[in-house]
């Protein structure tokens, strides 16, 4: 009986694969785009042919505890891989986008084994060295298991910093809603005013910080 091959890439025909057996691949996602406090992170993976890794998907599509079984997993089985961040200051002096695409060609940049093409979840691509291929794949995470466990590894990094801030900041409760503006942030954001890692530049903590009045005052 012929042994079953592992398709790495379920999302994309073999005839739309914009890469050859010769090319190393690694795929490219970020986490916290949205949120209105903290890092954008971005991770980049190239997953070993000879090790596969079953329940590779979008980790928004994860709970977090299926998350945090798979990141230490892909870790230690992939050929390599690497994790970066813009922080909240870059984020508001480039504007989210360009910061997104910046902490993504970090991580491809920290990889130990250079790529010949990257994988890009979403329709943008980053600005990568001449010698690295960069092709977007719109909801790649679903598609290409690399981007899949990319994004496994951005968002748990992502969500551990959160924690960490908490502690900083407890009272915005981080911990709970990982800096999306969710009802519960943004009452704490009106109760206590933005803290230093708010970002400046996003719509609901601009207008905190044009009329500070609107807050109560924080405590000595």
């Amino acid at each position: 009986m012929r042994k079953k091959t592992f398709d790495f890439y379920p999302g994309l025909a073999p005839k739309n694969r914009p890469f050859t057996l010769d090319d190393v691949v690694c795929g490219v996602d970020e986490a916290g785009r949205g949120p209105l406090a903290g890092p954008v992170f971005a991770a980049a993976v190239i997953l070993d042919p000879a090790r596969p890794i079953a329940g590779l998907r979008d980790s928004k599509k994860l709970t977090g505890a299926r998350r945090d079984e798979l990141a230490p997993i892909i870790r230690a089985q992939a050929l390599a891989w690497a994790i970066a961040e813009c922080s909240h200051d870059e984020i508001d002096t480039l504007n989210i986008l360009q910061a997104t695409m910046l902490a993504m060609r970090r991580a491809v940049e920290a990889l130990a084994t250079v790529p010949t093409i990257a994988l890009i979840d979403g329709n943008r691509c980053p600005p990568l060295a001449a010698a690295i291929r960069a092709h977007a794949v719109v909801e790649g995470d679903d598609k290409v298991h690399a981007i899949s466990a990319a994004s496994i590894l951005a968002k748990t990094a992502r969500d551990a910093a959160l924690v960490q801030l908490h502690a900083q900041y407890p009272q915005y409760a981080f911990d709970q809603h990982k800096g999306y503006g969710t009802a519960l942030h943004l009452a704490r954001l009106r109760e206590h005013g933005p803290c230093p890692v708010h970002r400046r530049s996003f719509a609901p903590v601009r207008a905190l910080v044009a009329q500070p009045d609107l807050f109560a005052e924080q405590p000595a």
